[in-house]
């Protein structure tokens, strides 16, 4: 393999794109819609061998393609699941995506999956830990991986770095390329009583590939993270200043509960085109005198996180 930073060199600038859910099979397929690519979930495509599989190669010939995963665990503790991985491998080599990504975040223990992305301490310890698995699985691959940031709702007491911090340094131990979800940055600095530009200010934009926009679910004392719904006004607001830092990152619209039809999905994607030509507005930070006294007490509010997109019948 390529170095992993003259790898990321080479990665196309993709455009707009929309993630593939079985809902819109059938359209695509026979419209052959306008959008330049699309972001398959990488687990309800590596077990199938019928309709599924079919329809991803199907797309593949006429779109690029990228494989997007919930279930590779890079901050785990356990042992990294080569048997997972050679599944990805051989998905990957067979639709030849341009990249291939999953979150900075564990998801079981034991060997079990809890179907959830949970977050890491953001410690020194984490961060060696972290770097030696991107590169095994990097190595593994023979391709570069690009890791999102996860939608978080509490965070540890022991972690010594903020998140653009720990994902600037694993950058650069590693090689990796960054997958910047802008929805995911709203939703965690709001419950977590931050500032989401000042995560933006900090964040390791040279290393971005692609960025998701989505829908939450804004419960007034807390948001959860859903895409079930159209991107909210302020996260489009934090993507007009994100996507003036990029060089042109492979923009995607995810939309994974309540799916409306193509056609819809394209619409509110569209909107992305005007954002990546605004003039930045004024600073969208949540509100600070709610913030801190909505995690105080972190056990109190543990929200399951969704895997982004899974679905049973894919």
């Amino acid at each position: 393999m390529a170095a992993p930073d003259t790898a990321l060199a080479d990665l196309p600038k993709l455009g707009l794109g929309l993630g593939l859910r079985n809902v819109h099979f059938d359209a695509i397929l026979r419209e052959v819609p306008k959008i330049d690519w699309f972001e398959a979930i990488s687990e309800n495509f590596m077990d199938s061998h019928g309709r599924p599989r079919a329809i991803l190669r199907a797309v593949a010939e006429r779109y690029p393609v990228v494989l997007h995963g919930v279930s590779l665990s890079i901050g785990s503790v356990d042992p990294l699941d080569f048997h997972y991985l050679a599944r990805l491998k051989r998905l990957a080599d067979e639709v030849r995506p341009a990249w291939v990504s999953d979150h900075l975040c564990w998801t079981g223990v034991l060997g079990l999956n809890s179907h959830d992305l949970l977050p890491l301490p953001l410690t020194e310890e984490s961060l060696v830990h972290v770097a030696e698995r991107v590169r095994r699985v990097q190595d593994f691959l023979d391709r570069p991986l690009i890791l999102e940031n996860p939608s978080t709702y509490v965070r540890f007491a022991d972690s010594a770095m903020a998140e653009p911090e720990f994902l600037r340094e694993l950058c650069e131990a590693t090689g990796c390329g960054l997958l910047l979800d802008v929805n995911n940055v709203y939703v965690s600095c709001f419950n977590a009583g931050t500032d989401p530009q000042d995560y933006l200010d900090a964040f390791p934009f040279e290393r971005v590939v692609q960025m998701h926009l989505a829908g939450h679910q804004h419960c007034g004392t807390h948001i959860v993270d859903t895409h079930d719904g159209p991107v909210r006004d302020e996260v489009w607001d934090l993507f007009a200043i994100a996507w003036q830092r990029t060089d042109g990152a492979a923009t995607l619209l995810e939309w994974d509960d309540r799916i409306p039809p193509l056609d819809e999905c394209m619409a509110e994607l569209e909107k992305a085109r005007g954002y990546m030509k605004a003039v930045p507005r004024a600073r969208t930070a949540p509100p600070r005198d709610e913030g801190p006294e909505r995690i105080s007490n972190p056990t109190a509010f543990l929200v399951p996180q969704a895997m982004d997109g899974v679905t049973e019948d894919a």
